[in-house]
Parts: C-alpha cells; sequence; structure tokens
C-alpha cells in the first residue's frame, strides 16, 4: 500500500474546488457573498459564455489591503471566525476561507483591491493556483475579481457543464436570491455586454419582490404576519394555493441573510395551509428569518445551502401560525355541491319472520339500448383488429359495460381517449383540434432557469401546438396554443412543464414532448363529454395504439372480470 502523504497546496485546492465550485453560478454565490459581507451597498456582475468564459464581480465594499489581499488566496485563511466558538454564533456568509483559493485553483484569476485609505490598489494574478507576486494598481474603493476559463486545467469538470444559456440561467437564479436577501444593496446583472437587470437599493422586501416576481404576479402576493418566538423571527409573502407547484424551488427562504434549503422549513409551509393543496404541491413562498445563531448549524454542506436546525419543531409551528394567519386567503374556493340525479330503486324483497331485508341501496346503473345511425349497433361486435366486445350497458353513466369471450370487460373511456390522443401527439399529431392564436398572447414569468427550458423545447412544443418566443428577463411569450386550451390555463400548464423538465436529470426533447403530451391529452379528455355507449368506435381507435391497455399516466383503460371469477364471487357453476 502506498504512503501517506499530504497534498501539495495546488492539489488540495482543487479538491476542495470540487465541493465549492460546482458550476459559474457557484462561482458568482461565493464572490456576491464576499463583496455583500464586506458591506458593499453596490454590487456588479457580469458573465460571457454563461460564466465559462468570464465571471467578474465588482463591488464598493471596503476593500482589502495588500497583506490581506495576499492572504485571502491561502486556504482557510479568513477574517470572520477568530475561535473555535466563533463558529455558534455566525452572521456573516462566508467564514471558511476556501472559496476564494479554490475558485483561483481551477481558473484564470484576477484580484484587484484598495481600501479607502490607501493611495494604491492591489492586484494579484492566479493560473491555476500558481500565484503571481502582487503589485500595485489604480482602482477604485472596493473589489474586483475576475475569473476567466474556468475549469481550463481541469477538463473533466468542464465537460459537465451545461449549454451557455442554462449555466446562465443558473446565474440569474443565484443573483435574484442574493437581490432579496438583501434588498439594502444594488445588484447589477450583464450577460455578454447586455444589461438584464438593475435592482436598486433602498427598496423595502415587498417591492424588491415584486421588482423580481413581476406585477402580475406581485399583486397576488400575501404579506404574513410577523411571528416570533423563543430566539426566531418570521415574516414574508406567500401566493394564493393556486400558485402551488411541484417541487420547492419556487420557495425562497433566507435565514439571517443566506438562501438556504431545509425541509423542516418547507413542511411548515405546507402544514400551515391546512390541508388546502394537493397531494404532492408545494405553496410559493418567500421567507425571512431571523433565528438566534446558537440555534442553527451553517457549517454542514460544502456549498452552505442546508442547514441544520437545533430545534426545529419550534421553527417549523412558527412558519405554520404565520401561514395560518393568512388563511382565509388562502382557502382554495368550495366546489359547488349539487344533488345526485335519482336512480331507480329496486322494490324491497319480501319480509319473511327469519329475516329482515336491508334497507334497499340506490342503483345508479341500468342497460341502455343505443340507437344512433352513427355509431356500430350495441349487438354488433366490435370489428377492431384486437379482442371482439358486445356493448351491454353503463355504469354511472361513467364506464362502459362489454361482453367479451371470457366474462365482463369495463370501459373506462375517458382513459382511452387519453391513451390515444398520447400517441398521436407524440407521433407529430395536433391531439383533438388545430393550434389556434391568441387574441392576447400570454407572457410567462417562471423564472430564469425555467424559461430557458421552455425555450430550449421550443421546436417540440411547436409539434403540441404551442409557439413559445423569448420576451426577454426570464420571460416567456406564447403566441398560440391548441384549440382545446383554454388560453387561461396556458401559464399553469406550461409552468408545471418547466418544473418537471428542472426537476429531472434528462433535458431531452423527446422528454419534454412526453410530458406535455401527457397533460395535454388529460386536458383533452376531460373536456369531451364522456360517452360510455360509444365504446365500440372508441375501441376501434384504441387498439390502434402500441399500448392500449393503460392510459399514459398508467392508469387501466380496460379492467376484467372473468366469468370464472364471477361464478366464484356468486358461489354458482356451471
Amino acid at each position: 500500500m502506498p504512503s501517506i502523504r499530504v497534498l501539495p497546496d495546488v492539489l488540495a485546492s482543487q479538491v476542495a474546488a470540487g465541493e465549492v465550485v460546482e458550476r459559474p453560478a457557484s462561482v458568482v454565490k461565493e464572490l456576491v457573498e464576499n463583496s455583500i459581507d464586506a458591506g458593499a451597498r453596490e454590487v456588479l456582475v457580469e458573465i460571457r459564455r454563461g460564466g465559462a468564459a468570464l465571471v467578474r464581480v465588482t463591488d464598493d465594499g471596503c476593500g482589502m489591503t495588500p497583506g490581506d489581499a495576499r492572504m485571502s488566496l491561502e486556504r482557510h485563511a479568513t477574517s470572520k471566525l477568530r475561535e473555535a466558538a466563533d463558529l455558534h454564533r455566525i452572521r456573516t456568509l462566508g467564514f471558511r476561507g476556501e472559496a476564494v483559493p479554490s475558485i483561483a485553483s481551477v481558473s484564470r484569476f484576477r484580484l484587484k483591491t484598495r481600501t479607502a485609505g490607501a493611495v494604491a490598489g492591489t492586484e494579484i494574478e492566479v493560473e491555476g493556483g500558481r500565484i503571481a507576486e502582487p503589485r500595485d494598481a489604480g482602482c477604485p474603493v472596493g473589489t474586483v475579481i475576475e475569473v476567466r476559463d474556468l475549469f481550463f486545467n481541469v477538463p473533466a469538470r468542464k465537460k459537465f457543464l451545461r449549454t451557455e444559456t442554462t449555466e446562465s440561467a443558473h446565474i440569474e437564479h443565484q443573483l435574484r436570491l442574493h437581490a432579496l436577501a438583501a434588498a439594502e444593496v444594488r445588484i447589477r446583472f450583464r450577460k455578454d455586454e447586455r444589461e438584464v437587470f438593475d435592482l436598486p437599493a433602498g427598496l423595502d422586501r415587498f417591492d424588491r419582490l415584486r421588482q423580481i416576481v413581476g406585477l402580475a404576479v406581485g399583486k397576488e402576493l400575501l404579506r404574513l404576519e410577523t411571528t416570533e418566538g423563543r430566539g426566531l423571527k418570521v415574516e414574508g409573502f406567500l401566493l394564493p394555493h393556486g400558485h402551488a407547484r411541484r417541487g420547492r424551488k419556487h420557495q425562497c427562504i433566507f435565514l439571517n441573510g443566506r438562501p438556504v434549503e431545509d425541509a423542516a422549513i418547507s413542511r411548515g409551509l405546507v402544514e400551515g395551509f391546512r390541508g388546502g393543496l394537493p397531494e404532492g404541491l408545494h405553496p410559493a413562498a418567500w421567507l425571512w428569518i431571523e433565528l438566534d445563531p446558537a440555534l442553527v448549524d451553517v457549517n454542514v454542506h460544502p456549498a452552505k445551502r442546508e442547514i441544520r436546525l437545533r430545534q426545529p419543531h419550534e421553527l417549523r409551528e412558527a412558519i405554520a401560525a404565520a401561514v395560518m394567519g393568512a388563511s382565509s386567503a388562502l382557502q382554495p374556493p368550495k366546489p359547488v355541491l349539487r344533488e345526485p340525479p335519482s336512480a331507480p330503486v329496486r322494490p324491497a324483497p319480501p319480509r319473511s319472520p327469519e329475516y329482515a331485508a336491508p334497507a334497499p341501496r340506490p342503483v345508479a346503473w341500468q342497460p341502455v339500448a343505443v340507437e344512433c345511425p352513427l355509431l356500430p349497433d350495441p349487438a354488433e361486435t366490435s370489428r377492431q383488429t384486437g379482442p371482439r366486445f358486445r356493448f351491454i350497458g353503463t355504469l354511472l353513466g361513467r364506464y362502459a359495460l362489454l361482453e367479451s369471450e371470457d366474462g365482463l370487460v369495463m370501459l373506462d373511456p375517458q382513459a382511452a381517449r387519453e391513451r390515444i390522443l398520447y400517441e398521436k401527439l407524440l407521433a407529430g399529431g395536433q391531439g383533438s383540434g388545430h393550434s389556434q392564436s391568441l387574441l392576447v398572447p400570454v407572457v410567462l414569468d417562471p423564472g430564469p432557469r425555467e424559461a430557458e427550458l421552455l425555450l430550449a423545447h421550443r421546436e417540440g412544443l411547436a409539434t403540441a401546438g404551442f409557439e413559445l418566443g423569448d420576451f426577454g428577463g426570464g420571460s416567456v411569450q406564447v403566441s398560440s396554443a391548441p384549440s382545446f386550451v383554454d388560453p387561461a390555463e396556458v401559464a399553469a400548464l406550461l409552468t408545471g412543464l418547466a418544473d418537471e423538465l428542472a426537476d429531472e436529470a434528462s433535458l431531452s426533447r423527446r422528454f419534454a414532448l412526453e410530458r406535455l403530451a401527457k397533460s395535454l391529452a388529460r386536458k383533452a379528455a376531460l373536456l369531451e363529454k364522456t360517452r360510455p355507449e360509444e365504446a365500440l368506435a372508441l375501441l376501434d381507435r384504441l387498439f390502434e395504439c402500441d399500448l392500449p391497455y393503460c392510459a399514459a399516466d398508467g392508469r387501466p383503460t380496460l379492467t376484467e372480470f372473468s366469468l370464472g371469477e364471477l361464478e366464484r364471487r356468486f358461489g354458482s357453476s356451471r
């Protein structure tokens, strides 16, 4: 076995970079956090080619002396910790002293900085972890860090970067998080020499949030009453239940000014809705939490995304209580209850001294004879190439009852139509109708990452009947949609698709089309009135499908009860 050796400093920094620097957005996160910790009132972030070619962060913070500038490039060198006890009272965003040397070890790096009292600034260049001698330089008070050719010396890591648009979207998302966490700081973002946004300082949280989510969504924001407990304070905003989405990417949680992720906090949000959300959906929320640093450990994740709470139940209950305070606005509309249609009742059997019959139960099924010249005669067997059936009736106006060679078959017409439409969409058809131009184009604001995903799959979406365009600023314009989709539902349908795409590792066009085809097929099937008596005509189309026995989501289209099973249930035999 080889002997144990201490890693060289450059190699050790590159290993650390594997934990801290996942992608260009990680570089932006670490550098902007340092700028905010330095007291900056203005931060400018510039990128080229998704951040792989250049990330430049300029701030007007306190700057560094020549000695501190050189020391900042050493591993585990920090101004924010002095002793072990400081780990229990961390209030700064950075504290470990690993980010800057890790970034410098996998890039061509330049640092320029000056303090307010210095005549000249300091400039240091680093290439792949090799530090050049510092030199004097002219620069304003503050710090400028340039990171060029990220992962140029670690080609295996560079191959895992996504497209430029995807990496840019991750950076934009990260900056929006920082903009919400530090509303007192002006944050500007430029991509490939074009200004994406300029968020001014001095706004309160509500105005900063409205700038980011847009005025339309901003009108629906619900302010939570400030909730305080032992060593904690919770405030923030929610959107009504109709904006709930799959996954938690639309939940922004800031703990002591740090964007974090935590399952207990997310559970508190769901519990606050008191069962008002469908299973699997999570509310859209923005929470600012102030917590005694002694009650939270922020040193459990290399990128400081995850935390460990010492009293998670108290925080969860405080969040749930804050959400419940807006319960009247959060409750979904109550469904309109209608009296069920009257059904024929079988006469009660005669009573005898030995037996008292139970109260008769309403029966909502009765055989029907179909007289429709456009459909096959009910007594006629289906002419499709699949199994042969004879239509005998309907159940609850929803299911078709068919007689097969081996017993009783129930058909779900809605599930059957879903399968037919799903395969038609995948084959390049337009479902049950054509694409229609929208009188007023719909503008979506799903977030920068989700917008990039939708635009990346616009060709597949066009096959399904959607015409998408880039509206700028992380927004997408929809100018046409399938004719059977209500324009009011376009936003929810495509936003849900974007969420699913963001949650999946595979981002192929086929994947996007399959996801959309499932949603559209289900929606189109719901819009068409169920007519079980048309079962035989529907079966002809169903058995032309590749997988006729299940809908796109796996629900069965047909269920059979064999004659043997029926005889066992009735205790009879031929």
